[in-house]
């Protein structure tokens, strides 16, 4: 822990001007990044008395070595700058908004010849129009059901739409007529685009001028005494009211607008969105974080908006941005909403409303974060207390120096000795930080057995770490002054395994000159804690949350291992089973595996489907056939865990 006075700047040396600054730890680390209208004003307030500081904010002071600050001519700088720190350093003690779940969305790929329209999870993609997020994917397909009567657009993927294509033949969907089946030539893709643009419109809210040109044409279609195409008009026109009655009206002007609210106390805040256009909610989604220091809600909803949009990417942004809070001065909004609006290309109304239905809506959003907060708490009473109360008893146990902020815990997973790999995952303050996971690939130059697979992943490790620390800055590349890989030091670290692969352990990181590091390991049998050079293990309560934390650092561990191992199985695996298949190269191997994801599904697949696959023809989709009927499948064992793997 070190004392904020040995690296205060000298009295003077902070300028006045506005800025962005970020504190380090002593291997260079950047633990937290913040923009100031006034550095000196600002970083003064971080060195007073520390019984006056938030609890996270003295976690934070204590463990940098140093404060640098950089300055810039405005607001709109600071912003932009502030922002591209956090998402380049990731720093631990900036809040970090948690979604509380994985939404879906609606999507149409307007990025492909035939468009077509799916509900999608995760990271978004280039060229592909999104919509929502919804709270539940099922109501996205009611939805898509009733709009897909009235605009037939492919929803198909890719393997069926080819396979339509083969056999000249459309899907189910084609023939009830909630496809207009673009795959057999019924449409052309200038016809089809048209359907799906007709779509995007309607699902951006221009839903009522939609709506009455079909009522237009059933009404001339009547007076001309075509009744069958009348009936279907207004079939048409039910389907979409009963979509539509989905999202109830809430602004009457048809405004487009993202509404935010947070609910906030000492240490967490939770945060509501409402997504508004045309008038109708269109999706609702929800954040909790931990609270980095002790701000105004209109800080935290500027960092909000700062994160959201700047991951989400310009398109996002609305026209209009109502909140519950902004901050006091009047140059920080100015500045967001000025950044906003470079991102959308266009204005942005950021505005707090005062009364109406806005006022109205604003406050249902609010009451939404009040009740997330508050169930939040509920599921986690005890978190915060409960991961500190867990390192301080794995440090007790272990008797370590410090507590272990920092865990890495390492695993083995192989099949009779073949595809051996390594996993390290990394915890930090009791928590997973995917980010930081990685995945080796076990040579076994000298034999392979579980303990030389772990001296040979932690010394290559180990060797990263003291590579790291050579020129210039520790922990940063010289050049890019970006963090280098492996480059943080743990507190502890943890492997898989008994006295055996603790010592491994132990003499790999000693070579690897990183000698001051503790190890553990923890045998699940009996989950006995081992330490290096010792005949008895640490025995651990069973009731004790630093165990409950060791197990969980471990399985996470064994999972990811796994994970990794199945993959690399079922490439080798079609690699083998295919290798006598004439012409059946490495690149179709892998679009085989791409397509069909494993070995199993393979089998399952019929020619038909391994003829759709790009690259592929009848001939060498019949020779696969052929080759898989020959080597049937047979269960295999796991021999580091005895787990029986999928064929």
């Amino acid at each position: 822990m070190a004392d904020p006075s040995t690296y205060r700047p000298a009295p003077g040396s902070i300028p006045v001007e506005p800025g962005v600054y970020r504190f380090s730890d002593s291997s260079g680390r950047v633990l937290y990044v913040g923009k100031a209208k006034s550095l000196r004003a600002r970083l003064s307030s971080y060195f007073q008395d520390l019984s006056a500081l938030h609890p996270r904010t003295l976690a934070m002071v204590t463990a940098a070595a140093k404060v640098e600050w950089t300055v810039v001519r405005t607001e709109v700088e600071a912003l932009q700058l502030e922002y591209s720190w956090i998402k380049e350093f990731d720093p631990r003690f900036n809040v970090r908004y948690r979604d509380d779940k994985s939404y879906p969305y609606l999507a149409v790929t307007l990025n492909e010849e035939y468009p077509r329209v799916l509900v999608m999870r995760g990271a978004k993609r280039r060229g592909v129009r999104y919509f929502g997020p919804y709270a539940h994917a099922w109501a996205i397909r009611e939805t898509l059901d009733q709009l897909l009567r009235v605009f037939p657009v492919r929803s198909c993927s890719k393997g069926v739409f080819n396979r339509s294509r083969q056999i000249g033949r459309p899907c189910l969907l084609g023939y009830i007529g909630k496809c207009s089946a673009p795959c057999v030539g019924r449409v052309d893709a200038d016809e089809h685009r048209a359907i799906v643009e007709d779509l995007v419109a309607f699902l951006e809210g221009k839903t009522t001028a939609y709506v009455r040109r079909l009522e237009r044409e059933m009404k001339q279609a009547a007076a001309e005494l075509d009744f069958e195409r009348a009936a279907r008009l207004r079939d048409d026109i039910a389907a979409l009211e009963r979509a539509m009655e989905a999202n109830a009206v809430v602004l009457g002007d048809g405004t487009d607008a993202d509404v935010i609210a947070l609910a906030d106390d000492p240490l967490e805040v939770a945060v509501q969105i409402f997504y508004v256009r045309g008038g109708r909610v269109r999706g609702q989604r929800g954040w909790v974080a931990d609270k980095a220091d002790d701000v105004s809600a209109g800080e935290l909803v500027e960092r909000f908006l700062l994160q959201l949009y700047g991951e989400l990417g310009g398109e996002s942004v609305p026209r209009e941005i109502l909140v519950s809070d902004l901050p006091d001065d009047p140059d920080e909004v100015g500045a967001l909403g000025e950044l906003l609006g470079d991102l959308r290309g266009g204005k942005v109304d950021l505005r707090v409303p005062r009364r109406g239905d806005k006022r109205a809506l604003l406050e249902t959003v609010a009451a939404n974060a009040a009740q997330a907060l508050k169930l939040h708490k509920s599921k986690r009473a005890s978190d915060l207390t409960t991961r500190s109360k867990a390192i301080e008893e794995i440090q007790e146990a272990l008797e370590l120096d410090a507590p272990p902020l920092r865990i890495e815990c390492y695993d083995i997973s192989n099949l009779a000795g073949t595809e051996v790999v390594g996993s390290m995952v990394v915890f930090e303050d009791g928590l997973p930080r995917k980010k930081e996971y990685r995945k080796f690939t076990v040579r076994g130059d000298q034999g392979f057995d579980d303990v030389s697979a772990i001296r040979e992943v932690l010394s290559r490790r180990f060797r990263r770490l003291s590579e790291s620390g050579g020129e210039g800055r520790p922990g940063l590349d010289a050049e890019t002054g970006r963090p280098r890989a492996f480059a943080y030091a743990p507190g502890l670290v943890v492997v898989d395994g008994g006295q055996p692969q603790v010592d491994a352990a132990r003499e790999a990181m000693d070579e690897a000159g990183v000698s001051d590091i503790p190890v553990v390991g923890l045998a699940k049998r009996l989950e006995e804690v081992w330490l290096p050079d010792t005949d008895s293990p640490v025995i651990m309560p069973r009731t004790s949350e630093g165990l409950y934390l060791l197990q969980r650092v471990r399985d996470e561990a064994h999972r990811f291992a796994i994970t990794f191992h199945r993959q690399r199985r079922s490439t080798s695996m079609i690699d083998s089973v295919l290798d006598s298949v004439p012409g059946l190269g490495p690149q179709r191997r892998k679009a085989l595996l791409a397509e069909f994801g494993s070995l199993k599904r393979l089998r399952a697949a019929s020619m038909e489907d391994i003829a759709a696959v790009p690259g592929f023809g009848p001939a060498t989709a019949k020779a696969v056939v052929e080759a898989l009927a020959q080597r049937p499948a047979t269960p295999e064992v796991n021999t580091a865990t005895g787990e029986v793997l999928e064929s």
